[in-house]
This record gives structure tokens, sequence and C-alpha cells, in this order.
């Protein structure tokens, strides 16, 4: 994937009251990114961009 390549996604309330939010990831990225339902992601913000990176399996967790 192109490191200037962007996706506008909305965040759906998923309300709960929790204060978190849903995204679907259009399908066409999580193939980009070999990513499937299910994957967890870690996000952080940098530079007032939103990033998005597939989380480590840890194998301790389990």
């Amino acid at each position: 994937m192109n490191k200037y390549e962007r996706w506008t996604v909305k965040c759906q309330d998923t309300k709960d009251g929790s204060g978190d939010c849903i995204i679907d990831l259009p399908t066409d990225l999580l193939t980009q990114l070999g990513l499937g339902v299910g994957d967890v992601l870690t996000i952080e913000v940098v530079n007032g961009s939103i990033v998005l990176r597939p989380k480590p399996n840890d194998p301790t967790s389990r």
C-alpha cells in the first residue's frame, strides 16, 4: 500500500453507553493489508492522522 493512500470511514456509535465506536473497513483495504474480521488493531494519532496497525498475536494471552 502506498504510504500516501488514505481511506475515509465513519464511526458508528455502539449505542451501549461505552463511548466506543465501530468502523467498517472497506474490503479492498482489508485485502491489501491481509486482515480479516476479528483481527485486533492498535490505534494511535500521528501528526493529526488516526493510524491503525495490526496488533501482533500474543500466544500467552489465550
